[in-house]
């Protein structure tokens, strides 16, 4: 079954088409063969613009942590020993400060079918019955419809590995910038256990974990964006170059957003 022949689906695929396709009409006289190219890069930049709510939202959510580590562990020195009663302070001081333990996965979220939007728009010959126009457009002559790792043993494969080899390169190193301010993030948010009496065994329960198994959690999860560096070796150019522009554009916007939101959370 074909994902994108979907009634619904297809129709949204189709609105997408006429708006990058006529961006790239526009931009032809500025970059001609590069202007399909230029067109993606100029309409990330413009959800990513419509998103900067969202990575606020995000930002908040990180400084909110943050704030309420304290009273956190205060609540785990405090009932360690009972899980259950641990579990509903948690759940009622989130409750209390408005706050979710899960915020700041709405990003990931959006970003999930803005690239299946992107992918199919240049891996499918036709879109919605007509031709897929968009499939002729390139970057400095290597297809947007061929990926890095499909140039291999092509006719253009030297300057597909080329332009690939690039994007991947800048998209890793976003990435683990992006890492490093998390893990910092992560330090900066983390408080203190505090005092504690002789022999108190804390036991982790779900939604409260230690500040060590915070810390693990936190270590293992840095390294979750880099598999967008793997997939970019799979997917058309044009992902690609959407996927590297989205992450310039997150890891200055994360950077940003901590400098100018933790005063006002201290």
């Amino acid at each position: 079954m074909n994902f994108y022949a979907f009634g619904p689906i297809a129709a949204v695929l189709d609105a997408a088409y006429a708006v990058l396709h006529n961006l790239t009409l526009f931009l032809t006289p500025l970059s001609a063969a590069n202007a399909a190219a230029l067109a993606i890069i100029v309409l990330t930049l413009a959800l990513r613009l419509v998103l900067i709510p969202v990575g606020v939202s995000q930002a908040r959510a990180q400084q909110q942590r943050q704030r309420l580590a304290p009273r956190l562990a205060e609540l785990r020195r405090q009932h360690g020993s009972n899980p259950e009663r641990l579990q509903r302070e948690t759940m009622a001081l989130y409750a209390a400060e408005n706050a979710s333990p899960l915020a700041g996965c709405l990003p990931l979220l959006v970003q999930a079918p803005i690239l299946s939007i992107v992918y199919g728009l240049f891996v499918l010959g036709t879109i919605n019955g007509h031709d897929n126009a968009l499939l002729a457009g390139g970057l400095f002559g290597s297809p947007l419809g061929s990926s890095i790792l499909s140039g291999w043993g092509a006719g253009t494969a030297p300057a597909v590995l080329l332009v690939g080899g690039v994007l991947l390169a800048v998209l890793l190193a976003a990435q683990l910038l992006s890492r490093r301010l998390m893990l910092a993030q992560a330090a900066a948010s983390a408080a203190p256990a505090g005092p504690s009496s002789p022999g108190a065994a804390v036991r982790p329960v779900p939604g409260a974990l230690s500040p060590a198994a915070q810390a693990t959690m936190s270590g293992v999860l840095s390294w979750l964006p880099l598999i967008s560096v793997v997939f970019a070796a799979f997917v058309p150019l044009a992902a690609a170059i959407y996927l590297t522009v989205s992450a310039l554009w997150g890891v200055t916007e994360r950077a940003l957003l901590w400098r100018i939101l933790r005063p006002a959370t201290r």
